[in-house]
């Protein structure tokens, strides 16, 4: 099956809605609301904000792996 690389982030403070296409070669720890300015972060046992709070687990989630080699998260 195909990595999904879009996934839509749901911010929970202010319900905006943005797409973003996702980094195949690191986890992102940290998304900025552009509506509200919230930063979000994952949430516990989460790797990524897409995780948390996307429509889809982020590339290395949905190829069954912890995360890209040597990702900071």
């Amino acid at each position: 099956m195909a990595t999904t690389l879009n996934a839509t982030i749901l911010c929970p403070a202010c319900g905006a809605a943005a797409v973003i296409t996702m980094p195949t070669d690191r986890c992102v720890f940290f998304y900025e609301c552009g509506n509200c300015r919230t930063v979000l972060r994952p949430l516990a046992g989460d790797c990524c904000v897409f995780c948390s709070y996307g429509n889809t687990r982020c590339p290395s989630m949905q190829e069954g792996s912890d995360g890209p080699e040597g990702a900071t998260v």
